[in-house]
């Protein structure tokens, strides 16, 4: 069972890399860079452009998992939903920091940011904003506010991004991600869209000098671990989901 999989109905582990200059977008450079990461993973088989030089490889879906990398003009991306286990997700994950800047040329000074999600998905029918706000509670001086008669939150997305140095590179960014609004409490029709918990931790800049994207991945990954781990699952996930689970 993955780790964190747990504390949610899907739990999705993604990195993005987005570069200052342009990536090569020759046939040959792409394919090849695919074709490097077939090798590795040949359950990746479902190559497709979606245009505007966004490129795919991404796996078959089995018991809604699978793996997906996007090459753009200037960002790579890559992650795995629902993984099965979560340290072999580092692993593949980290094989394909190490193959970005030999086969797409991407040096360290050209990074403009570096990025680490891990996203949770809960299913709720019913008021999101409402419930993320009845298990996460309001901020005290807003307390008062859920007290006004009458009161029924319409839009209620908590959201926080702190820096973890003077510099302001290392960063990590909390949201929380509700689909439903004045429409829907009006009419009392919800759809069957689900609350999204992100975490992202990120790299701001060039890397440090001598660093490379996959050391970077790993120190970035830190901190996304540390702070799940030590503050998130116990004050925003296990409440979310305990909250949803008695209505």
């Amino acid at each position: 069972m993955a780790r964190y999989h747990d504390y949610a109905d899907e739990f999705y582990f993604n990195v993005g890399l987005n570069t200052e200059m342009k990536l090569p977008s020759n046939r040959e450079t792409v394919m090849g860079f695919f074709e490097q990461l077939q090798k590795h993973f040949p359950e990746m088989q479902n190559f497709y452009s979606r245009g505007s030089g966004e490129y795919v490889l991404e796996q078959k879906k089995v018991d809604g998992g699978y793996r997906w990398t996007t090459v753009e003009p200037k960002r790579v991306a890559f992650g795995q939903m629902n993984p099965t286990e979560f340290d072999q997700a580092v692993v593949k994950h980290r094989k394909i920091a190490e193959l970005i800047p030999y086969f797409l040329s991407t040096s360290p000074l050209d990074c403009d940011s570096f990025n680490v999600t891990f996203g949770f998905d809960f299913a709720y029918t019913g008021n999101h904003n409402a419930i993320v706000a009845e298990a996460l509670g309001w901020a005290p001086s807003l307390e008062k506010i859920s007290e006004f008669p009458g009161a029924v939150p319409i839009d209620y997305e908590p959201s926080v991004q702190f820096a973890l140095d003077d510099e302001c590179k290392t960063q990590i960014r909390l949201s929380i991600d509700t689909k439903t609004g004045a429409h829907h409490v009006r009419t009392g029709e919800y759809g069957d869209e689900n609350i999204g918990v992100f975490l992202t931790a990120r790299h701001v800049g060039s890397l440090p000098a001598g660093e490379s994207y996959a050391a970077a991945f790993d120190r970035i990954l830190e901190n996304c671990v540390t702070f799940a781990d030590s503050y998130l699952i116990e004050n925003v996930l296990i409440p979310l989901q305990q909250t949803i689970a008695i209505q």
